[in-house]
């Protein structure tokens, strides 16, 4: 009898669909809802980012109602917010600045073509190499960067922010101990709003931060020349916008994964990201990539699940900004204030920083998370602090693997009465560990005959089959002959195809 085993994905394991959340009325509830408070949230973002790219705030609005419908549809990962980020406006802003709005669409629509093609090669699949204590750098520093957003809203500003913020804190932590019926921070909001209007009090609002549009997005179709010029300006800023957006995209959904315990589909969503940016180039947007910010009210604060929230907040966004955007401008500030300081304090990882955690934690580990955690807040880009801490955890895990590798020697009798020299390496031999290896043996020392067992050992790479040449050359230098043993087939593959071919001096 024959058993066939058949890989299947990790699917959520009790995540609505959008299908049983459109049957039931509280599902549905929750996830309209979510995407109210998202698109309320979005707006002053959108707005901020439109600035810091250089454009007019409807730039950003508009790049993120396209986005957020769009990747509703096409997207890998459920309940997660695709808007206009920071991370991209400042690496647009240059393209605006020098050439204009027609070359920034340019290279929107460019990027995104270049991340089809990432997705479609298989970027996504690089995930995987992300260590656990970079993720935790970038989650602490992602609600640092979240909280430090909130400081230009609340210093300098008339004192009164303060008491209307701290009400909003206060309502966000108490009301959901008496019901999860309405999420917690758009009943901040609304509170908020109504108290500063009827009390007249006088505090910076949404208005204040950028004008609102007043008709729908048309389509756009940049005015430049079809010409290589034209690709040699927006292809490197294009490349770079693919790659940050691909980034903090792919980690955001790790992160909403880890979160709600369910799995998604990274390639998907890396092909979605594309196609989202493609369509926000051709509505005039200026491109974005997954919004941690708002991506964690939806899931964490408001508890949405579905591709309803993400959608609905796009809609709700379109709606707000065009039909209520009056309304919408006497939104105090500080009311969003409270609810991102929220979303910061609820995004940080309190545990990784206990000193029963940190005792625990290998110094490496810490060294990794705290290193991601600087230069993200240093940089302002979370695409550079997770690269930093990618590669400074593969110097960590080197530096760590490199001490299993052991040498030991024994001299062995035949029964003729001749002498061999017995050499047993144990461990991973690679580049870190290979270094060294040629100074483990007594080349001067050892009988005529010298047998390395490499039983307990795996060849990974050239470096090491190259520490093996360059101890063959010392002994036959000395007039002795080596005989390697008991190499896997792996490595005997590897070495049998390198050895005496790296200018080791055979």
């Amino acid at each position: 009898m024959t058993t066939v085993t058949q890989s299947v994905p990790v699917q959520a394991h009790h995540s609505p669909t959008v299908l049983s959340a459109l049957r039931s009325p509280r599902i549905l509830l929750r996830e309209v809802l979510a995407g109210l408070v998202v698109a309320l949230a979005l707006i002053p973002e959108a707005i901020s980012f439109s600035i810091i790219a250089g454009v007019d705030p409807r730039v950003g609005l508009f790049s993120a109602f396209v986005m957020a419908v769009v990747i509703s549809f096409v997207g890998g990962r459920a309940a997660m917010i695709t808007g206009a980020t920071g991370a991209i406006a400042l690496v647009v802003a240059p393209v605006v600045e020098e050439h204009g709005l027609d070359y920034l669409i340019a290279t929107v629509l460019l990027g995104g073509v270049f991340q089809l093609v990432l997705g479609g090669l298989g970027a996504a699949k690089l995930m995987r190499f992300v260590p656990r204590s970079v993720m935790v750098g970038f989650v602490n520093a992602l609600a640092i960067l979240i909280f430090t957003a909130q400081l230009p809203n609340i210093i300098g500003v008339s004192w009164l922010v303060w008491p209307i913020a701290a009400a909003g804190i206060a309502i966000i932590v108490l009301l959901p101990r008496i019901t999860k019926a309405i999420p917690a921070p758009l009943v901040a909001i609304v509170v908020l709003t109504l108290v500063t209007v009827f009390a007249s009090i006088a505090i910076p609002t949404v208005g204040d931060e950028g004008k609102l549009p007043d008709s729908l997005p048309t389509l756009f179709i940049p005015n430049v020349p079809l010409s290589l010029e034209t690709l040699t300006i927006t292809a490197p800023y294009a490349l770079a916008m693919a790659l940050v957006g691909l980034l903090e995209s792919l980690m955001t959904a790790k992160l909403v994964d880890e979160v709600t315990d369910t799995g998604s589909r990274k390639t998907r969503e890396a092909l979605g990201q594309g196609v989202a940016n493609i369509a926000s180039g051709l509505f005039g947007g200026m491109g974005g990539c997954a919004m941690i910010g708002q991506t964690m009210i939806n899931v964490k604060a408001s508890g949405a699940r579905t591709r309803i929230s993400t959608f609905l907040s796009g809609v709700f966004l379109l709606v707000l900004v065009v039909g209520l955007g009056d309304i919408v401008a006497i939104i105090p500030m500080a009311a969003l204030v409270a609810v991102m300081v929220m979303v910061s304090v609820g995004t940080f990882d309190w545990h990784s920083i206990r000193p029963s955690t940190l005792k625990r934690m290998p110094v490496g580990e810490t060294i990794v998370m705290v290193l991601t955690v600087v230069i993200v807040v240093a940089t302002d880009n979370l695409a550079i602090g997770v690269i930093i801490g990618v590669i400074a955890a593969m110097v960590v895990f080197a530096r760590r693997v490199s001490h299993f590798t052991n040498v030991e020697r024994s001299i062995e009798t035949l029964p003729n009465g001749e002498q061999h020299a017995l050499y047993t390496v144990e461990g991973e031999l690679f580049f870190a560990s290979s270094n060294d290896l040629t100074t483990q043996f007594d080349y001067s020392g050892d009988p005529e005959l010298v047998v390395i067992d490499m039983t307990r050992s795996h060849v990974w790479d050239a470096s090491t089959v190259a520490a093996l040449d360059g101890i063959e050359t010392k002994y036959h230098q000395h007039g002795k002959r080596v005989e390697i043993r008991g190499m896997n087939d792996a490595s005997q593959a590897f070495h049998g195809r390198l050895a005496g071919n790296l200018g080791s001096g055979h």
